[in-house]
């Protein structure tokens, strides 16, 4: 194991300069979904191109159909280190509505958020510029304190992330040789608070499906034909409100094939976290838990599969009123998958369900809108292990893992593809207001991402 006392003083005196290089990172408005910013995403990864060159990286620019990833690799400090995969996205959000920002969103600072508490503010501090420039100034302290890095490190930075990702599952594929390594780090992921690191063992896996329900030929008066036709609003209500029985389970045939209980030491764990219903909901205006009956909060949101209904639309929703029966209904569902439900299993079990309720002189048709498995690492896993002990060693609190309600797509990308375990650790807090006018990311989980990173390379390395 590496003498880390001297890179981790490194991280602390590099700081004020680290910050400058994030600041001109985030000054640079790289917008994927808007064209107009085309050439600012190029910059930006041309910029981190640079910037990895500068620390012994071999490092380029590589073009997609949309905007470029920066791929960039540098040997560890023996022949037998491991290899690690670090991924972080350059690309941010818009910034409207721009007069909600209290500064301007690509001119980044610091202060005081309130006393003791400095934040960087900025459009991408928090997701994804800051985040992976933790993983960059880490190496940066590194090479600097003893010229080489524990690991040997490949870096894949993409432009896209905010869009879809439309050019990530091609290059990977055309890529993968390149690419593969011993598991992939991703920093795009948050801590409980702000004292307590985590580390994600699980990403619930997604389908999304839209369902459009068609009855008369044409929108009916209600009163010559209200009690005679079928009224496809009312069909396709009676569909969504089948989708769960009394207890919050859903109903649809097979739909918990997969679905595994999570470990008892894990379930009290997240016990000791504080977090209840009440509290949860009490922060959005609610108070009355809803899902499966006999679940924790954190449970129903990390480990159990859910099925949503994301938006209704059917017949006159226009100002004033008009007595219409609509010829057409429409919904968006969203499946949250854990375990090792099959995508491509619940879409089936769900249309056939909705077909199974469709009067004879009516019809539907479906929509699909992707899908992907859920990400689940053993609880037990010596990655997760040799991490958390590293974080735990850096942070007030001792690290805690725990799962993601979201998904991120490139995982299962990496796990299916490249076959690689992925660690997920990120630092950013909940009130970071990524996607939202005033995006920050707190100077603390800057600075101590950077040393988390110094000290996780160097776990990683020993353990091998």
């Amino acid at each position: 194991m590496t003498d880390i006392t001297g890179v981790l003083a490194k991280a602390d005196t590099n700081l004020d300069a680290s910050l400058e290089r994030l600041f001109d990172l985030v000054r640079i408005p790289s917008i994927s979904t808007d064209p107009a910013y085309k050439d600012a995403c190029r910059k930006a990864a041309e910029w981190l191109v640079a910037d990895l060159q500068g620390l012994g990286f071999t490092a380029s620019v590589r073009d997609t159909p949309g905007h470029p990833m920066v791929v960039a690799h540098h040997e560890g400090a023996t022949t037998d280190a491991p290899h690690v995969l670090f991924y972080g996205h350059y690309d941010v959000q818009p910034v409207d509505p721009l007069s909600l920002w209290e500064t301007d969103p690509f001119t980044p600072s610091v202060r005081e958020l309130s006393p003791g508490r400095k934040v960087i503010t900025g459009r991408g501090t928090s997701d994804d510029k800051g985040q992976l420039m933790t993983f960059v100034e880490a190496c940066r302290a590194y090479k600097e304190t003893h010229g080489s890095l524990p690991c040997r490190v490949t870096v894949l930075f993409e432009g896209e992330e905010e869009s879809g990702s439309p050019s990530l599952k091609p290059f990977l594929t055309a890529n993968a040789k390149e690419l593969k390594a011993d598991y992939a780090l991703v920093c795009d992921t948050g801590m409980w608070d702000s004292e307590t690191p985590a580390i994600s063992a699980g990403l619930r896996g997604l389908v999304g499906e839209e369902v459009v329900v068609t009855a008369a030929d044409r929108d009916l008066h209600s009163g010559m034909f209200g009690g005679a036709a079928a009224n496809p609003i009312h069909i396709l209500s009676r569909i969504l409100a089948g989708l769960h029985d009394e207890t919050g389970r859903v109903t649809l045939n097979g739909f918990y094939d997969g679905v595994e209980e999570t470990p008892t030491q894990i379930k009290a764990a997240w016990e000791t976290l504080g977090q209840t219903a009440e509290k949860m909901l009490g922060e959005i205006g609610l108070a009355v838990p809803s899902g499966e009956e006999g679940r924790s909060v954190l449970e129903l949101i990390w480990a159990r599969p859910t099925a949503e209904v994301n938006g209704i639309t059917g017949g006159y929703t226009g100002e004033g009123f008009k007595t219409v029966i609509a010829s057409k209904a429409s919904a968006k569902i969203s499946f949250r998958l854990v375990g090792q439900q099959d995508p491509d299993a619940i879409r089936t079990a769900f249309r056939d369900y909705v077909r199974a309720h469709i009067p004879a002189d009516c019809s539907v048709e479906f929509h699909e809108h992707g899908g992907s498995p859920a990400i689940q690492l053993p609880y037990d896993s010596s990655l997760l292990n040799t991490a958390k002990s590293a974080l735990s060693d850096e942070w007030p609190k001792a690290a805690v893992i725990i799962g993601m309600g979201g998904s991120i797509p490139i995982v299962g990308d990496f796990q299916k593809m490249l076959g690689m375990e992925s660690l997920l650790v990120g630092f950013g807090l909940s009130d970071d207001r990524i996607h939202s006018p005033n995006e920050k990311y707190d100077l603390q989980s800057f600075h101590k991402g950077i040393r988390s990173w110094v000290r996780i390379l160097d776990a990683l390395a020993a353990a091998r």
